[in-house]
């Protein structure tokens, strides 16, 4: 069931992704091309406070164009631990660090024409501290019940992937 790369075209090198064309051999000996998207992989954390308030945050997202409810996320840099990226993203986008972080797992955002991969955690324990937020993001930062967060993943009013995967993630957690 595998295929097997013949060639490889870099067609695209951007700041944050880049963009390669495959011809690839299939399983029947036949040819196809493949784009794949590459990017160095994300974080995304649930940070929950002592009244189990997620800390999440509001910001325009191009691609969308709306703005959008999300938990903190932001992108590896090359050889960074994906733990010591997670608090940083947290203290840039809502000022906290976390006094425990758990892991919650990973996941691939789209298989079929990404490298992305996103690695999601259970932030606790939260104290104040704050590093400057990058120059071209616009956040404002919202506290809203876990289960409330539930509800509007399950109603479709939040429709960004990380943010319905790690609530529902932390929902199981904490038996809702």
């Amino acid at each position: 069931m595998e295929e097997k790369t013949t060639a490889t075209r870099r067609i695209y090198d951007g700041r944050v992704i880049h963009l390669d064309v495959l011809d690839v051999e299939l399983p029947n000996g036949m040819t196809s091309m493949r784009e794949i998207v590459r990017h160095p992989g994300a974080v995304a954390i649930v940070p929950l406070d002592t009244e189990n308030n997620v800390l999440m945050v509001r910001q325009f997202r191009m691609a969308a164009g709306k703005i959008m409810l999300e938990i903190p996320a932001g992108t590896l840099k090359p050889g960074e631990d994906p733990a010591l990226c997670a608090d940083r993203e947290l203290q840039e986008e809502i000022g906290h660090s976390a006094g425990k972080m758990e892991p919650l797992g990973a996941f691939y955002v789209a298989p079929g024409y990404t490298t992305e991969r996103i690695f999601l955690y259970l932030a606790t324990h939260l104290v104040e501290a704050r590093l400057p937020m990058d120059e071209d993001e616009f956040i404002e930062v919202e506290r809203v019940p876990l289960a409330e967060a539930v509800r509007l993943v399950t109603s479709g009013e939040i429709d960004d992937g990380k943010t319905i995967n790690g609530i529902l993630r932390a929902a199981r957690i904490y038996g809702l």
